[in-house]
């Protein structure tokens, strides 16, 4: 499981290093696309193996699912981490996410999120001012 928020720096060379504490569970290879919220999404394989088969056989008539689809499924990329944990980022996910140079790594259960620092702060600071509306409604779906 993906817990906690690290701050990291993205290299000259676009590398970016995951933080060690994940390493083990992500495996060599980890798929990175488009995330929700101009931020990046990066899975394990085996997560995202299952997420792609669902995301496949979801009904592309409504043009919302065809968008979310294409979304994910046609930025998405298959990398390699190199020894020291790093991996490279493609300029048009960098991009995507207004990516620099310093980024947040942030632990979301199944996946993690890569956000220009800054972003991630101002976003944070807003769920935060409504967390207790988000618990209510959470509450509402058994969740909290």
């Amino acid at each position: 499981m993906f817990i906690g928020e690290y701050l990291h720096s993205i290299d000259a060379k676009k590398r970016l290093a995951l933080p060690s504490k994940f390493r083990g569970e992500l495996g060599n290879k980890v798929v990175v696309t488009r995330g929700l919220d101009n931020c990046l999404f990066v899975y394990p394989m085996r997560v995202w193996e299952a997420l792609a088969e669902k995301l496949g056989s979801l009904p592309v008539g409504e043009a919302g699912t065809r968008s979310f689809i294409r979304l994910m499924l046609s930025g998405a990329t298959d990398v390699e981490m190199d020894s020291q944990g790093r991996v490279l980022l493609p300029e048009y996910l960098k991009t995507y996410a207004g990516l620099e140079k310093e980024v947040t790594v942030s632990g979301l259960f199944n996946r993690l999120e890569i956000w220009d620092t800054e972003k991630w702060s101002a976003y944070k600071a807003d769920a935060e001012k409504n967390s207790d509306e988000i618990a209510e409604q959470l509450g509402k779906l058994g969740i909290y």
